[in-house]
């Protein structure tokens, strides 16, 4: 595979990975505090779900993909031949 294709795959799966976690992003950062007074019908450690969700539970699914982003990107990087060197 030449250089030019090689990196049109490269910024591909790049921009499709980033689609993805953007999408997941934007779910916890309105979707589920759009539905917070639904949510708070149900309730996790007696606190009422939406209020969890909104305080606690978006940080966690951020931080949580930061890493999975990370890592997805490096596999990315390296099956393409762009990873950094080690």
């Amino acid at each position: 595979m030449n250089d030019t294709s090689q990196k049109a795959v490269h910024w591909n799966r790049t921009r499709n990975l980033m689609f993805v976690h953007i999408t997941i992003w934007f779910i916890f950062s309105f979707v589920v505090h759009w539905f917070a007074p639904e949510l708070n019908k149900a309730s996790f450690m007696h606190f009422p779900l939406g209020f969890y969700m909104a305080s606690q539970g978006s940080l966690v699914v951020f931080v949580v993909q930061l890493f999975f982003f990370a890592r997805q990107q490096d596999k990315i990087d390296r099956e393409c031949g762009m990873a950094e060197a080690d």
